[in-house]
């Protein structure tokens, strides 16, 4: 038979405990990228401390691959609550791996023919190191089916177990891995629809988003990094703690999130690079400490990993509705920066650019992430740090203070950026207060001295706007709909395109980074120019559609939204597209897991 190669979707899905994580990631996702093939991976998992159901994707390629996809080819079922809740999406060519022992399937429990592998998981395992080695055992299924290198695989053990725990563990776990491959080419005709074939390796990583802005953070020269654990923030804090002594930076697990950002507030003030992070309700904790380092004056990066609310919300889960509260935190008006990167190349560049950007304007910077972004994996280039530079601003050194008279910290300039002494620096002293003041820091309430400050503050952002990258399009110029998006749908939108592209429709895509200054002016001049638009958010109210409308008075044609906690996947983008221009009449589209669910 004809078989489909290196375009292939893998789901493992079991109890939390079961090894899915590890045994997707750490073991399938890894065999394939040393075999040369682009990968994503991406899970999820509910918020529970035991038990619950996990479930990781795995997308392979021969090309790049930016998300997961809707269907799957092969399910790896540690349980019978795995077929159910994922039967619905297997593909016309699946198949499903099984303990044939414990669960009993047939054909007639799915909608469409699927190729059945029922192996005895617990047993082969049990003759192997025990049933915890059960993964080990259907991994090596896997590779049996798909006919790939299965010493990739065992060299993978190798360097995930070996170090860790000791060759007898890894052995034992190839052991098990061979066990798995044999049954299965013992047991099973070599009928499976799809086969991985070893490429060329190229220099490329294998990193998650909030590994990527852990890079990012330390090549900007970040010393000091507070957090108290919030997913899907929480891996920034264990990352930036294993580098502690590699790197001389100080990271602190504080009491909670007001402390984490008064302490970084308190680093930077101190000449320091520093960050904090969170999701959405630790920063609602942190918000008059972001206040803080606004009218004081002292850079911030704050690092803010959306998921879905209120309240506590879905901890696990992942939204865009944060956008909002980014921009208006805290009281009062002053400026930040937002940046949404949308990759982990954009998370790795663009954290450093908020460090450069938070001292050369002595203002707060959030970098807005979510769960799909910061804790999904990608096959990534190696990071071009040629070019990298650390730009510290007006942050004046001891020899400019040496002679320095009458120093003024925040000295009223054109640009509204002043000179910055840190403490300890001979005649640099000052004061630095939360309260409004003069130039020399002084706590002052008259008009003209509130007024002189606040348009102080705000005279920053002109010269910042310029110089920020303004969003350009990407895909045909003259498309029948453009797509207006920001953040972590890069990838499942440009999934889309590829699929919308071979159905004949052209699209194009202007992703926003910047939410904070918004380049209203390119932003129009798209709009202006665009047959049709639509906004595509992980949120209810289009939040990003309201930011259009407020910025630049212009209302977008269409929105497609999906706020039930996970992603898009592309197939979901490519069905809202069509189905608008197919009416070229409906507003709002809203998607869940089993496709359209409200149209008008």
């Amino acid at each position: 038979m004809n078989k489909i190669v290196n375009r292939f979707s893998w789901k493992i899905g079991g109890e939390a405990g079961d090894g899915i994580l590890n045994a997707g990631l750490q073991m399938f996702a890894k065999s394939c990228l040393r075999g040369g093939l682009q990968v994503f991976a991406t899970a999820e998992y509910p918020s529970l401390i035991r038990g619950g159901h996990n479930n990781l994707d795995v997308c392979v390629s021969d090309e790049e691959v930016f998300s997961h996809t809707k269907e799957t080819d092969l399910l790896i079922a540690m349980n019978k609550d795995t077929i159910d809740k994922h039967k619905h999406r297997l593909s016309s060519n699946a198949g499903v791996i099984y303990d044939g022992d414990y669960v009993k399937v047939s054909q007639s429990d799915f909608e469409r023919p699927v190729k059945l592998y029922p192996i005895p998981l617990y047993k082969i395992a049990n003759e192997n190191g025990g049933k915890i080695m059960r993964n080990t055992v259907a991994l090596g299924a896997t590779m049996a089916l798909l006919n790939f290198d299965m010493e990739l695989f065992n060299t993978v053990i190798m360097d995930n177990f070996g170090v860790k725990k000791g060759t007898a563990i890894a052995d034992a776990n190839i052991h098990a891995g061979k066990a798995g491959y044999d049954y299965l080419k013992s047991n099973f005709p070599d009928d499976f629809a799809f086969k991985l074939e070893k490429q060329k390796r190229e220099n490329n990583m294998f990193l998650s988003g909030n590994e990527s802005i852990t890079a990012g953070a330390v090549q900007a020269g970040c010393k000091f990094y507070a957090a108290y654990p919030m997913t899907p923030a929480s891996s920034i804090l264990s990352n930036m703690a294993s580098l502690e002594r590699s790197y001389n930076i100080v990271v602190k697990h504080t009491e909670d999130e007001i402390a984490a950002i008064n302490m970084a507030i308190g680093a930077s003030f101190a000449g320091v690079r520093s960050a904090c992070g969170t999701s959405g309700g630790g920063f609602a904790l942190m918000t008059e400490g972001f206040g803080l380092a606004a009218i004081t004056e002292v850079p911030l990066v704050v690092i803010e990993a959306q998921r879905p609310g209120p309240g506590t919300g879905m901890a696990t889960h992942s939204g865009q509705a944060d956008l909002r509260f980014m921009l208006h935190a805290s009281t009062d008006e002053f400026p930040r920066v937002i940046i949404a990167p949308g990759d982990p190349e954009e998370c790795f560049y663009l954290t450093i650019d908020a460090f450069n950007i938070a001292e050369r304007y002595q203002i707060p910077v959030v970098v807005l992430t979510d769960k799909f972004l910061g804790e999904s994996y990608w096959t990534v280039r190696e990071f071009d740090r040629s070019n990298v530079k650390i730009e510290r601003g007006q942050l004046l050194t001891d020899a400019d203070m040496e002679n320095a008279k009458d120093y003024k910290r925040y000295k009223i300039t054109e640009s509204g950026i002043s000179p910055r002494a840190i403490p300890s620096q001979k005649n640099g002293m000052h004061v630095a207060t939360s309260y409004e003041h003069d130039e020399e820091g002084h706590e002052r309430e008259e008009e003209e001295v509130r007024v002189m400050m606040h348009n102080k503050r705000f005279r920053k952002f002109d010269p910042l706007v310029k110089e920020l990258e303004e969003p350009k399009l990407q895909g045909p110029e003259n498309a029948e709909i453009t797509i207006i998006a920001w953040g972590s749908t890069k990838g499942p939108i440009k999934e889309a395109m590829k699929l919308l592209a071979k159905e004949g429709i052209k699209v194009n895509y202007l992703q926003v980074v910047y939410m904070s200054p918004f380049h209203d002016k390119a932003i129009a001049n798209v709009i202006n120019n665009a047959n049709a638009t639509v906004v595509i958010e992980n949120n209810k109210t289009g939040q990003l559609t309201g930011l259009i409308k407020e910025k630049t008075g212009l209302d977008v044609d269409h929105k497609i939204l999906k706020y039930d906690g996970r992603p898009f996947s592309p197939q979901d983008i490519c069905a809202g597209v069509k189905e608008l221009l197919k009416t070229g009449e409906l507003k709002e589209i809203v998607f869940s897991k089993h496709g359209i669910v409200e149209a008008w």
